[in-house]
């Protein structure tokens, strides 16, 4: 399968970080869907499956991220998800998949810091869907 086959769904409330999320993956040549909010996701979720999601953690509310992995892998448990944020920046909270406590409650298959280069996210995505 090639990259143009499979489509992304990508939601966060930074008009600036999904338009350049976007960009960049519809230049690495996949196909996507992007929302401002959890709420949006949620919309797009119900009626469609992503072949894979970038969600922001923190939007309606600080655990909008988390919600959705949750959502989505009730819904569709073989949907990679990548967790993207800048909490710890911002916050100086971290969050990892190195336990398997964490896995479990976390819900995703990646956790990225915001930040992350274009072409770091196209290897990530690739060994995700494994292309």
């Amino acid at each position: 399968m090639k990259k143009s086959d499979f489509t992304i769904l990508v939601a966060d409330d930074d008009p600036d970080y999904l338009f350049q999320t976007v960009s960049g993956l519809e230049r690495a040549g996949y196909r996507t869907i992007s929302v401002e909010s959890q709420a949006e996701a949620e919309s797009v979720i119900s009626k469609f499956r992503p072949d894979l999601a970038i969600f922001d953690l923190m939007m309606e509310s600080d655990d909008s991220g988390f919600i959705l992995c949750y959502r989505l892998k009730r819904k569709y448990p073989e949907v990679p998800v990548i967790l993207a944020t800048a909490v710890a920046h911002e916050t100086g909270m971290s969050f990892s998949l190195d336990s398997e406590t964490d896995k479990s409650w976390i819900r995703a298959d990646r956790y990225l810091e915001k930040g992350i280069r274009p072409e770091q996210l196209d290897q990530e995505i690739m060994k995700l869907l494994k292309i």
